[in-house]
C-alpha cells in the first residue's frame, strides 16, 4: 500500500492511504502482466534472488505462465492471476507444479530451446547455460535439475479469497508463495508495486551503486570497442532499456563474456538514444582503458570477482544483479586496477582480441 504524507506541524503528519486499481481497470490482458513479469523479473523484482527464465506459457496449453530455473538446479514456477481468483486457481497452479515436478532434464532441455527460439536468441543447451549465468565450475549433472519445485502466485493484493487460499496450502506444508502486487494511478501516471520473496530487499535507486554491465559481446563483437572507445556504456535491442537503470555517479564494471572485468567507468550525463538499437550514458573512466590494437586485453576473471565482493551474481543478464554498495564498489575497483596495471601479463590475465 502507498501513503501520502499528509503535512503537520508536529512529526512526519498522518497517513492517507491511496487508492489502487481493480484487474477490472486496468484494461490489460493476464498476458499483458505475463510478459511484463518475465521481462523484468531478474533485473528488477528479484534483483537479490537470480533465477534462469527457461519456458513461457503457450497459447491453448495446459501450463504455468512462466518456468525458471535457480543456482541449484531446481525448478521455480510463476503463474499469474490478474482477476478475482481463490482455490481453484491455486489447485490449477498446484496441478502445473505436480506435472513440471515429473519432467526429467531432456524435458527441461527441449523446452529451453523452444523458449530460446521463440525469443530470437541461439540455442544452448541448458546446462551450459545454467553454467554460464551462475558461474559454475563445472556444469549441474542432468540428474540434479528439478530435484525439487517452488511454486509462486503472483496475484492482486486485494484478492483476499487467493490469499486465504495460499496460506491454506501452505498450512499443508506445500512450497507455494503469494507475490502480491498492486498497481496505482497517481495524476495521470501508473505505477506498478511488486513485493518479492522473501525480503523484498531492492536498493534505494537514488543511492549510488555499482554495476557489472555486459559489453553486449553476443549481440557484437564491436560493442566493446564502441563502447570503450567512445567513453559510454550502452546495451542494444531489445534490452537497451537497462540503461536506464543506471544513475549519475554509479560505478560501471565493464563485464566481458567468457572473459571477466576489462574496466570501470563512472557515469555522468542523461541517457540518450543511437537510432532505434542503442541506448547509452557517457562514463568517466576510472581505470585503464583496453586499446583493441594492443592485440592483448587485461581482465579479472569471474572467480576473482566473487571472492572480492563475497557474492554471487547472475550473469546470463546485461545488469548482473545483484548491486554493489558504495563501499563493495571501491574494494572491486581496487582489486580491478591491481589486475589491469600488474607488471607482468601472464596467461590467466590476459585475453587476445581481435
Amino acid at each position: 500500500m502507498l501513503y501520502r504524507l499528509t503535512p503537520s506541524s508536529e512529526g512526519l503528519g498522518k497517513l492517507k492511504p491511496l487508492p489502487f486499481l481493480a484487474a477490472s481497470d486496468l484494461q490489460r490482458s493476464e498476458k499483458d502482466l505475463e510478459n511484463l513479469l518475465a521481462t523484468h523479473l531478474l533485473d528488477v523484482l528479484f534483483e537479490g534472488a537470480p533465477l534462469l527464465p527457461i519456458f513461457q506459457e503457450r497459447q491453448l496449453q495446459s501450463e504455468a505462465d512462466l518456468y525458471a530455473i535457480n543456482r541449484e538446479g531446481d525448478l521455480v514456477i510463476f503463474e499469474l492471476k490478474r482477476g478475482v481468483a481463490g482455490e481453484e486457481a491455486v489447485l490449477q497452479a498446484i496441478g502445473y507444479t505436480q506435472r513440471a515436478g515429473r519432467w526429467v532434464y531432456a524435458e527441461l532441455d527441449r523446452r529451453y530451446k523452444i523458449y530460446l527460439e521463440k525469443s530470437g536468441l541461439a540455442c544452448v543447451d541448458l546446462c551450459l547455460a545454467h553454467k554460464e549465468a551462475f558461474q559454475l565450475s563445472t556444469p549441474l549433472d542432468p540428474v540434479d535439475f528439478n530435484r525439487r519445485q517452488s511454486l509462486y502466485v503472483v496475484g492482486n493484493a486485494a484478492n483476499e479469497s487467493l490469499i486465504d487460499a495460499i496460506d491454506y496450502w501452505k498450512s499443508k506444508g506445500l512450497l507455494v508463495e503469494f507475490l502480491p502486487y498492486r498497481i496505482y494511478d497517481v495524476n495521470g501516471t501508473r505505477y506498478f508495486e511488486f513485493f518479492s520473496f522473501p525480503y523484498d530487499r531492492h536498493r534505494n535507486p537514488s543511492e549510488i551503486k555499482g554495476v557489472l554491465f555486459d559489453t553486449n559481446r553476443s549481440y557484437g563483437e564491436n560493442c566493446i570497442w564502441e563502447m570503450v572507445e567512445n567513453s559510454k556504456v550502452a546495451a542494444y535491442g531489445d534490452i537497451q532499456y537497462v540503461v536506464e537503470y543506471l544513475n549519475p555517479g554509479d560505478i560501471v564494471f565493464f563485464y566481458h563474456k567468457l572473459v571477466g572485468l576489462i574496466a570501470a567507468g563512472e557515469v555522468y550525463g542523461p541517457v540518450r538514444k543511437n537510432g532505434d538499437e542503442e541506448q547509452y550514458r557517457a562514463v568517466r573512466f576510472l581505470t585503464p582503458i583496453p586499446n583493441r590494437q594492443a592485440g592483448l586485453i587485461r581482465f579479472m576473471p569471474a572467480s576473482e570477482i566473487v571472492r572480492a565482493t563475497g557474492k554471487n551474481f547472475f550473469w546470463a543478464r546485461t545488469i548482473k544483479v545483484p548491486y554493489l554498495n558504495g563501499g563493495e564498489s571501491q574494494r572491486l575497483l581496487a582489486t580491478l586496477e591491481s589486475f589491469l596495471t600488474a607488471d607482468t601479463p601472464s596467461a590467466p590475465d590476459t585475453e587476445r582480441v581481435s
